[in-house]
């Protein structure tokens, strides 16, 4: 996620703490700072789940039998790909709704 910790933003590499779990912590400081984080948070679940029902429209050829820990590989995947792509949108749903909460916050 954006500013919450990690190699591109004066983290630490490979240290990354999620959106989530870093407002569970109280790591994050400030209003704006954590409206950002939650925004970018809702994002990235939406995005996982996106990649979830997409995954599921692809049949299961059993050529290639991933065994026990294809599933578990597979949801980290996925969690990875969700985070980076809600990181990387500009105009997404978390930029939309960060712009809507702030807004209110203002009014």
């Amino acid at each position: 996620m954006r500013g919450v910790g990690g190699a591109g933003d004066g983290g630490i590499p490979g240290q990354q703490q999620s959106a989530v779990e870093a407002l569970r912590r109280g790591t994050i400081q400030g209003d704006e700072a954590r409206l950002r984080a939650a925004s970018d948070a809702l994002e990235s679940a939406f995005f996982q789940e996106l990649f979830k029902a997409m995954r599921e429209t692809v049949p299961d050829s059993g050529l290639l039998g991933g065994g026990g820990g294809e599933d578990g590989f597979i949801t980290l995947m996925d969690q990875h790909l969700s985070e980076v792509a809600a990181m990387r949108s500009e105009k997404g749903i978390g930029q939309a709704l960060y712009r809507w909460f702030s807004r209110e916050k203002e009014g």
